[in-house]
């Protein structure tokens, strides 16, 4: 990135209010490769110290940074607990989730229930939905479901990343490849990736398939795979 490009993105910033920037740190944890750097949303995390969700869904307002304003209902910001040890990210809202304001309530999202709840049943962990906290890349859907376009990804990336720091979960559950892009910028398949540790920071980030992919009858296979990496998220997290 060019210092104009910073100059622009640091400007960019300053017009939303934003008087302080962090740097992403790193971690000397052998097992959570460096992230390649993609975008300013990979470079710096925007975050006022100690700010809260409510605080951040304040700050997103009627938000009409992008061009996915232009045709949502409702912004999706997130659900669940925020003090919770584990989030899952995804990518995007879709039709059902654009009219009711929460993420994950369509058939993608009862199947993403199902994978939780009954992942941790039958590992003996007490674990609902309600426990997690559950979000995607961008808060407002695409126009056909289609994935978000890059600017549009670094633009609500803010979003998203302040959501983490204020949550602080032990590790992030990344559900597809456009969250494993928005959130760690690698760019191999999920097929490539899944089941490995990344990282966002220094939170530990899990790779694997996003529920509306295993809908799909031919990905038998890879119903079992999510469900093998969804254990080793569980068990890391609450054992």
């Amino acid at each position: 990135m060019t210092a104009d490009e910073i100059r622009r993105y640091l400007e960019y910033y300053q017009d939303l209010g934003v008087k302080e920037l962090y740097r992403r740190g790193r971690t000397s944890a052998p097992e959570l490769p460096e992230a390649p750097p993609s975008s300013a949303g990979d470079l710096f995390a925007v975050s006022q110290p100690g700010e809260s969700l409510v605080q951040i869904l304040q700050d997103i307002g009627d938000c009409r940074r992008c061009r996915l304003h232009e045709g949502r209902k409702k912004i999706v910001f997130g659900v669940g607990n925020g003090q919770s040890p584990l989030v899952f990210v995804g990518e995007g809202p879709g039709a059902d989730e654009d009219e009711q304001g929460i993420p994950f309530v369509g058939r993608a999202g009862q199947l993403l229930t199902q994978m939780i709840e009954n992942t941790a049943k039958k590992e003996g962990i007490p674990l609902r939905r309600e426990d997690v906290y559950i979000c995607n890349v961008v808060k407002c859907r695409p126009p056909g479901n289609r994935t978000p376009e890059p600017d549009e990804m670094e633009i609500c990336g803010q979003f998203l990343f302040r959501q983490l720091m204020a949550i602080k979960p032990k590790v992030i559950c990344a559900l597809g490849g456009t969250a494993v892009r928005g959130l760690t910028g690698h760019k191999e398949g999920v097929t490539k990736l899944r089941g490995k540790w990344l990282r966002w920071r220094d939170i530990p980030v899990m790779v694997t398939y996003h529920p509306s992919y295993l809908l799909r009858p031919y990905n038998q296979n890879a119903k079992r795979e999510a469900w093998e990496d969804l254990k080793k998220v569980l068990h890391f997290v609450y054992d």
